[in-house]
């Protein structure tokens, strides 16, 4: 049973950074792609950055430029660096791993950006 542990969320002020770790059960190299979603309150859940088990990486639109994820493949982890954050960045961040026809998602970490 695959598990992702999110950690690193919090309360942060506009134009301040924060980093968010995804800590995988397994070897990240057996997942096809990993990423970070968010769901802010009465919105559906977005893709926010994605990393194929090549190295290619996604963003999106809102956060290209400001967001980066990235691995650490020794450690299983998967981060997101968090840069000029913004309160409409304030959702709860989930973290995403792909194997094959399974899908498999972490608890979600809260980060809150005030204004």
């Amino acid at each position: 049973q695959v598990q992702l542990v999110e950690s690193g969320g919090g309360l942060v002020q506009a134009g301040g950074s924060l980093r968010i770790s995804c800590a995988a059960s397994g070897s990240i190299f057996s997942f096809n792609a990993m990423g970070w979603y968010r769901q802010a309150p009465g919105k559906q859940r977005e893709a926010v950055a994605t990393i194929s088990s090549g190295g290619s990486t996604n963003y999106a639109d809102s956060v290209k430029g400001r967001f980066t994820i990235s691995r650490a493949i020794g450690k299983n982890t998967v981060y997101l660096q968090m840069n000029s954050l913004k309160p409409e960045d304030t959702a709860v961040y989930y973290c995403n791993a792909t194997s094959g026809f399974h899908n498999y998602w972490g608890q979600g970490t809260q980060v809150t950006v005030s204004s």
